[in-house]
C-alpha cells in the first residue's frame, strides 16, 4: 500500500502530549513556567479529566511511570481497592449472577486518581524540587469546568451511543445531556460546563488533594456514594493511598523496555515487543500482512499468560518479571508460525482511558494514563460533587474460583499501562495508548514502527493499525484492520486464518495513540493521535 509520512512535532526544551489539546496546551504552560515533566502532568491529568469527561475524570484510577537521567525508572500505582461490603455474598444475595457494568452497584472500587496527583506531587517536590502548587497546577481544569469547553465529537457520539443504557442511571442525564439541550445529547461544539466539578477542584486546592480521601470532600463522597447504593464507605477512603512501585524491565536488542507491575496488563505489553524482538525481521513492510500476522500471534500468546496469571500481585502465584525472562520469550516466540493463525478465543472487553506523555528540558520523561473503565465509568455522577464514579470494579467475578474474584480490598484487574523506553543510542521514549485490549497492541505498533523501522512518532501512530478482539465500541472477538491496510492485505491476512472485519480508514476503535522521542542532543520529536482530539506541543 502507499502511505505518506508524516511530519512530527518537534522542540528543544520540553514537550507534551495528550488526547485533548488542551491538557496539553496545560501541560506545556507549566513546562515555560519553569515546572518539571511531573508538575506538568498532574496539571494536565486535572485539565483531561474536565474536559474529555467520557474518558477519564476523578473518580477512577491512574498510573504513573517517571524517568529521570542516570536513575531507575519509578511507578505510581493509584488504583482503588473493592469496598470492605463489596463481597461475592453481598452480590449473590441480591440475586446477581454478574456485577452490574452501570449504577451504584458497579461503583464498588475507590477512585485513586487524585491520590496519584499527591504522590506525584510529593515525589515531584521531595526529588526534583517542584516548587508550584497545587492551586497553580489545577487552575486550568477549574477554569474549564467553570467556564466550559466546546464538547468534541468523541464526547458526543459516545453519548448519543451511551444515551439508552445509561440516561436512567443517577445523575448522568442531568450532567451529560442537560436542560439546556432538552434532555438531547449535546452537539460537538456545544459549551459544555461542570459548576460542581470547579467547585470539587477548588475544595481540592484550598483543603489540599488528601481531602479526597481524609478530609471534607471524603465525607461528602462517602455519604453521596452510600446514599445512592454503592458499597463504598468513608473507612474505605480512609484506607486509600497511592504506592510507590519497581516497574517491569523488558531486556530489547536496543535498549530497555519499562511498564507497571501487576494488577495492571504492563507485562502483556512488555511481552508482545519481547516477542516481536525475535520474529521481526528487517526487511518486513510495516504495513503488510506478514508484520501484521506476526504481531497478532504474539499478541495472542501474551494474553494467554495474562489470562492464567494477572490479578492483584497480593494474590498472584508467579513473579511478574520472571515472565520476561529471555529464555521464557525465546520458548513462546518459538510458537509463532508465519503460515497460520493460531486460535484465538476472548479478550478483555472495553475500556475507555487516556493516555498522556511529558518530558522536560532536564530529561525527566513522564507516562501517564488514567481511566474510568466504561465510558462514562459506572455512568453515576455525585449530586453534589459532581464526580463520575468509575466501574473499574464490574471486572471483578462473582465466581470465588475464578482468577479475580471480587473481595473485599481486594485491587481489580487493570488494562491500564503506561509505557516507557530508554534505548542503547542515548534516547528516551514515553509511549503509550487507551483502549482495553488495544492498549498493548497499538503500543506494539508504535514501538516496533519507531524503534525497529526508524519511522518518527507521528508517521508510526498516523499510520493504520489493527486490533485484535473487544475494545470499547466494539463487541466482536475479530481482527479489526483499518481500511487503508487495502483489499490485498486483508486477503493475505484471512489466507492465513484470521478473521478479519475492515473498519474505517482512521477509526476510533484504535483507541488514541500518543509518544514523545527525546534525542541525547536535547531534542524531542512526537506524534498524537488524529484519531483522536489531541496535539503534541514542544518549545
Amino acid at each position: 500500500m502507499t502511505f505518506q509520512h508524516s511530519n512530527p512535532s518537534r522542540g528543544t526544551r520540553g514537550m507534551a502530549v495528550a488526547p485533548h489539546s488542551l491538557a496539553a496546551q496545560s501541560a506545556l504552560a507549566v513546562l515555560r513556567e519553569g515546572g518539571n515533566a511531573v508538575e506538568a502532568m498532574i496539571s494536565a491529568a486535572a485539565t483531561i479529566a474536565v474536559v474529555y469527561p467520557h474518558m477519564n475524570g476523578i473518580g477512577g484510577d491512574g498510573f504513573w511511570l517517571i524517568s529521570r537521567p542516570g536513575e531507575q525508572p519509578v511507578g505510581i500505582e493509584a488504583c482503588g481497592s473493592a469496598a470492605a461490603a463489596a463481597s461475592i455474598e453481598r452480590y449473590r444475595a441480591l440475586g446477581l449472577e454478574r456485577i452490574p457494568h452501570r449504577g451504584a452497584l458497579a461503583a464498588n472500587t475507590m477512585a485513586g486518581t487524585v491520590s496519584g496527583w499527591q504522590a506525584a506531587f510529593d515525589w515531584s517536590a521531595k526529588t526534583l524540587g517542584g516548587r508550584l502548587p497545587v492551586s497553580r497546577l489545577l487552575d486550568d481544569a477549574i477554569a474549564y469546568a467553570t467556564h466550559g469547553v466546546p464538547v468534541t465529537d468523541s464526547q458526543a457520539r459516545c453519548v448519543a451511543a451511551k444515551r439508552s443504557e445509561l440516561e436512567d442511571v443517577p445523575g448522568f442525564a442531568e450532567t451529560f445531556m442537560p436542560a439546556a439541550h432538552d434532555g438531547a445529547p449535546p452537539r460537538a461544539g456545544d459549551r459544555f460546563t461542570q459548576p460542581r466539578m470547579a467547585a470539587t477542584l477548588a475544595q481540592l486546592v484550598h483543603n489540599g488533594l488528601d481531602d479526597f480521601y481524609r478530609g471534607d470532600l471524603a465525607r461528602t463522597l462517602a455519604q453521596e456514594l452510600g446514599a445512592l447504593g454503592s458499597p463504598l464507605a468513608l473507612a474505605d477512603f480512609e484506607r486509600h493511598r497511592a504506592r510507590l512501585v519497581t516497574p517491569l524491565a523488558l531486556t530489547h536488542s536496543l535498549g530497555t523496555v519499562y511498564n507497571m507491575p501487576p494488577p495492571t496488563q504492563g507485562l502483556v505489553s512488555l511481552m508482545i515487543v519481547g516477542l516481536l524482538d525475535r520474529v521481526l525481521r528487517d526487511d518486513m513492510d510495516p504495513l503488510g500482512p506478514e508484520y501484521v500476522h506476526a504481531c497478532v500471534e504474539a499478541t495472542k500468546l501474551a494474553f494467554r499468560i495474562r489470562d492464567a496469571h494477572i490479578t492483584d500481585p497480593d494474590h498472584m502465584d508467579v513473579d511478574p518479571q520472571s515472565l520476561l525472562d529471555p529464555a521464557r520469550l525465546d520458548a513462546l516466540a518459538a510458537q509463532i508460525s508465519s503460515e497460520r493463525a493460531a486460535p484465538w478465543g476472548n479478550g478483555r472487553g472495553p475500556a475507555d482511558t487516556v493516555w498522556l506523555g511529558v518530558v522536560d528540558g532536564d530529561g525527566v520523561a513522564v507516562s501517564f494514563i488514567q481511566s474510568i473503565y466504561h465510558e462514562f465509568g459506572s455512568g453515576m455522577v455525585l449530586p453534589g460533587s459532581g464526580v463520575n464514579w468509575q466501574n473499574r470494579g464490574c471486572s471483578f467475578s462473582l465466581d470465588a474460583a475464578s482468577l479475580n474474584p471480587l473481595m473485599p480490598g481486594r485491587r481489580p484487574f487493570h488494562t491500564l499501562n503506561p509505557a516507557l523506553a530508554r534505548f542503547s543510542d542515548g534516547r528516551v521514549m514515553v509511549y503509550g495508548n487507551m483502549g482495553g485490549d488495544g492498549q498493548p497492541q497499538s503500543q506494539s505498533a508504535v514501538f516496533t514502527r519507531i524503534a525497529r523501522y526508524g519511522w518518527n512518532p507521528q508517521t508510526a501512530i498516523d499510520a493504520p493499525r489493527w486490533l485484535l478482539g473487544r475494545t470499547w465500541g466494539q463487541a466482536s472477538e475479530s481482527l479489526k484492520l483499518e481500511a487503508r491496510f487495502g483489499d490485498a492485505a486483508v486477503a493475505a491476512l484471512r489466507r492465513l486464518g484470521h478473521d478479519v472485519d475492515v473498519l474505517l480508514p482512521y477509526d476510533e476503535t484504535m483507541g488514541h495513540a500518543g509518544a514523545i522521542l527525546r534525542y541525547p542532543n536535547g531534542c524531542f520529536e512526537g506524534g498524537h493521535d488524529p484519531r483522536s482530539d489531541g496535539a503534541a506541543i514542544g518549545w
